[in-house]
């Protein structure tokens, strides 16, 4: 349904950009991805009709209002009619529509679905012509924008000046910008964003190094990139050059232990570079959000948001920063076509990052991470199985009518990567690591669907032995349910070392006489998650004496031990488990530490005690899976 809406409105907040100043870089890149037309753009989680009319270019030139924390802005496209439509079509949610213009010219009618969708949104169709090229729309966006979270000063480290930062990822971009939301529609960008003269914005794009007096920034991505990648942060910022092509930018009480902790990220760029071909973003830069924010990171190009909890003293965390990094190519480079073909932006990036990990602090340190990862694996699809959701156990997953968050688990992550280490093994790193610097370089700048893929893979592959096919078990890797019998799990010899130890405990040696001087966080991790679900409380105050689990600087270890104590009612942990969870937004860690007190005596009402405080801190990626594990009702 649609209902037809008259503009009393009729100025434009900004000027129309002049769409001949493109550059040629620019052009380059819409040159491919009207390449990437060639598979057909099918999203269930996008109105916009790209075969039929498709953006090409956005300038957006906005102010940030931290008072009523909204965004003004115009979003100016550059367009191009594919089919001759009299239509183009975009995703919007929660924004309000104060004009449009096609062409230069104001337009008195436009059509806006009459019904959101509590999903998908709104979508805002504008009347175009055969030859339009322009069509500009001035908006707000609503203090609820899902993407958007505005935080106040004493929600940040330094507790002076408010932040901005958005989230995207999956379908949240239409909740700041009107877009063709899908991450099959890849256009260039430039930005002019006015912020208060005392802060600092930053985008993925070209970006400032310094505060400047005017607080107006601007902005360029001339790669063209998908919507869920377009992102934006304000905030009281600083930055520092860590290599030749990396950064970081935080909060001034921040930014020296980020230094410190990100000190390896130019030779990772350096060691993804030699494995699997250029780095094409320009620089590689990173900010530290606020600890609200739901996820460990976010690949925005050339600048990876990224959580303050992978800050541990130790760099022991920033095998986050290699997966952010490895997105620069699968997703960033090569992009999933729609949400239900995620597996191929995840699987290739973990499958990728634990190459760079292999490669720069060797291999048994990146098998620890990789059996963590299968052991969460398996976790995961034995409570799908269990609980009527076997189908979401399947790479190609069906989403239709469903959140694309119900995606985000580890199948697409893990049971991703260990399909390509089957593929790897089955026929031999050279020939792999060929093929895969060879997909990267083909399919730059472009998207990819799932029985592409395959077809490529066989084409360019698999078809050199005739038995490599039957082997690895291509279809029932990515369209069967479960996990398959000839799964590659990794061993180590450190992670035998845990084991060791852990069985002279449990015959009685005591925690201070353990020999764990030398062990690393994986081991640290795979000590605490192999410890028995039932635990006394002798056992509890033994090992927390020893070790200091419940006050650990290191954000995973402690959220580890707190999963394992509070369903044993370890009183102890418990109010720094509140610290935690009203302090830490990421999504990773709440979930389960939510689920464990659940499973306590303290049960669901001590987890709504919590939560009640906590939840005003939570951005609302983070909230909406909450209340859902909480029945929660606001």
């Amino acid at each position: 349904m649609k209902q037809i809406f008259l503009l009393t409105s009729l100025f434009m907040l900004f000027a129309a950009c002049d769409s001949s100043q493109e550059s040629k870089d620019a052009a380059d890149q819409n040159e491919l991805a009207k390449d990437s037309m060639d598979i057909k753009i099918q999203d269930p989680h996008s109105f916009s009709k790209p075969n039929e009319a498709v953006v090409r270019h956005l300038s957006w030139k906005a102010k940030v209002d931290f008072e009523k924390k909204i965004i003004i802005a115009t979003a100016d496209y550059t367009i191009e009619n594919l089919s001759g439509t009299s239509e183009i079509i975009f995703d919007t949610k929660e924004l309000s529509i104060d004009s449009v213009q096609v062409d230069g010219k104001t337009i008195s009618l436009y059509a806006l679905a009459s019904e959101p969708d509590p999903i998908l949104g709104t979508y805002l169709s504008i009347p175009i012509q055969e030859n339009t090229k322009q069509v500009a729309i001035s908006y707000k966006t609503s203090p609820s924008a899902e993407a958007l979270q505005f935080l106040d000063p004493e929600q940040t480290t330094g507790k002076k000046s408010p932040f901005l930062f958005t989230q995207s990822q999956a379908i949240m971009a239409r909740s700041w910008i009107p877009s063709q939301d899908s991450p099959g529609i890849r256009f260039t960008y430039d930005a002019e964003v006015s912020v208060p003269a005392d802060m600092m914005a930053v985008m993925s794009a070209e970006n400032p190094t310094e505060r400047n007096a005017t607080g107006v920034y601007n902005f360029k991505m001339d790669q063209a990139v998908p919507s869920y990648l377009v992102a934006l942060a304000v905030g009281d910022l600083v930055y520092k050059e860590i290599g030749e092509e990396t950064g970081v930018y935080a909060e001034p009480e921040v930014i020296e232990d980020a230094v410190f902790e990100f000190a390896d990220m130019q030779d990772m760029v350096d060691t993804a570079e030699a494995l699997y071909g250029p780095y094409r973003w320009g620089k590689y830069d990173v900010i530290v959000l606020p600890p609200s924010f739901p996820f460990g990171g976010m690949e925005n190009p050339r600048l990876t948001f990224a959580t303050p909890t992978i800050i541990a003293g130790d760099r022991s965390l920033t095998a986050l920063i290699a997966h952010e990094l490895a997105h620069s190519w699968s997703g960033n480079l090569v992009t999933n076509v729609n949400w239900e073909d995620i597996w191929l932006n995840e699987g290739f990036t973990v499958y990728f990052e634990n190459r760079i990990m292999e490669e720069i602090y060797g291999k048994d340190y990146a098998n620890m991470l990789a059996i963590l990862s299968h052991k969460d694996l398996v976790e995961e699809v034995e409570d799908f199985m269990n609980t009527g959701r076997a189908a979401d156990t399947r790479l190609k997953v069906d989403l239709k009518g469903r959140n694309p968050d119900d995606g985000l688990s580890s199948v697409p992550y893990d049971k991703g990567f260990y399909f390509l280490k089957l593929i790897e093994e089955t026929v031999g790193r050279e020939k792999w690591d060929a093929f895969l610097k060879q997909y990267f370089n083909e399919f730059a700048f472009q998207v990819m669907n799932t029985k592409t893929f395959l077809n490529y893979l066989d084409e360019n592959l698999l078809a050199d032995s005739s038995n490599w096919m039957s082997t690895i078990g291509v279809e029932e890797w990515v369209y069967g349910e479960g996990i398959p019998d000839n799964i590659p799990v990794p061993t180590s010899t450190k992670f035998e070392e845990v084991d060791n130890q852990l069985v002279l405990w449990r015959r009685g040696k005591k925690t201070t006489e353990l020999n764990v001087k030398s062990w690393s966080t994986p081991q640290w991790l795979y000590f605490i998650r192999s410890l028995d679900d039932e635990l006394n409380l002798s056992q509890m105050e033994q090992l927390d004496t020893a070790f200091d689990f419940t006050h650990s600087g290191n954000r995973e270890i402690q959220a580890a031990w707190f999963t394992k104590v509070i369903p044993n009612n370890y009183i102890i942990a418990d109010i720094e488990a509140e610290n935690f969870l009203v302090l830490v937004g990421r999504r990773k860690f709440l979930t389960p530490i939510y689920k464990a007190y659940l499973k306590s005596e303290f049960g669901r009402e001590r987890a709504l005690e919590i939560y009640e405080k906590a939840r005003p801190n939570y951005h609302s990626v983070s909230r909406e899976t909450i209340d859902e594990v909480l029945n929660f009702e606001s």
